[in-house]
């Protein structure tokens, strides 16, 4: 936990906290639009989906922002249990949001044996989240312990999702590239799912002061 309302570290790590959390929407604005973009161009069914999941992130973070500027705002701290607990509800939401994503798109894929289509644009972008996005999820994993806050852990957890999902594509587009594997990306995203269906219900129903 962070220190009593008013104290000036949790006042810092609050701004940490808010800055952390509007990088990650602006990353995630431009990786949906490039991924999209490039996926359409492409035909590829994985760079279109890890489009549609930055979408799905962007909802995320947009109401974090909501509850990090409550706080720094001097909202009570009853209001500020209110707005945490709403952000923590909504993404645990987005968890199991992703992973019905996930899975339709691994289904579909397998489905099709459609593996990910060549792309280098793809391939900068996936490259690029997996660094910028577990240095994200890091920092705001940090902040989240300085001010005690369920919901922003979660949400930086969700960013790692992301990376893990850029890895994932990494190693598809790499396997296919060299052993045929097609499978590889649809089958490594499957093993991602039972932990988003957990983190999902655990911000649905679980206490916000568990870690």
């Amino acid at each position: 936990m962070g220190g009593q309302p008013g104290d000036g570290g949790e006042r810092h790590w609050t701004s940490v906290a808010l800055a952390l959390v509007t990088g990650t929407l602006a990353y995630n604005v431009v990786e949906a639009v490039v991924a999209i973009g490039a996926g359409t161009a492409a035909d590829s069914i994985a760079l279109v989906g890890f489009g549609l999941d930055s979408i799905i992130e962007m909802g995320a973070a947009t109401l974090l922002l909501w509850r990090l500027s409550v706080e720094r705002g001097g909202a009570g701290p009853e209001r500020i249990a209110r707005t945490e607990d709403r952000a923590r509800r909504f993404v645990g939401i987005t968890f199991l949001l992703l992973a019905i994503y996930v899975l339709a798109q691994a289904g579909l894929m397998l489905w099709t044996r459609e593996a990910p289509e060549e792309s280098t644009i793809g391939i900068l972008l996936a490259g690029a989240s997996l660094v910028i996005m577990p240095l994200l999820s890091w920092g705001k994993l940090r902040a989240a312990r300085e001010i005690g806050s369920a919901a922003l852990r979660a949400e930086a957890k969700e960013t790692l999702a992301c990376a893990y999902l850029s890895l994932t594509l990494l190693v598809g587009l790499g396997a296919n590239a060299a052993a045929g594997w097609w499978w590889a990306d649809p089958g490594a995203a499957l093993l991602m799912v039972p932990w988003l269906i957990r983190e999902g219900l655990e911000g649905l129903g679980g206490d916000p002061c568990d870690d």
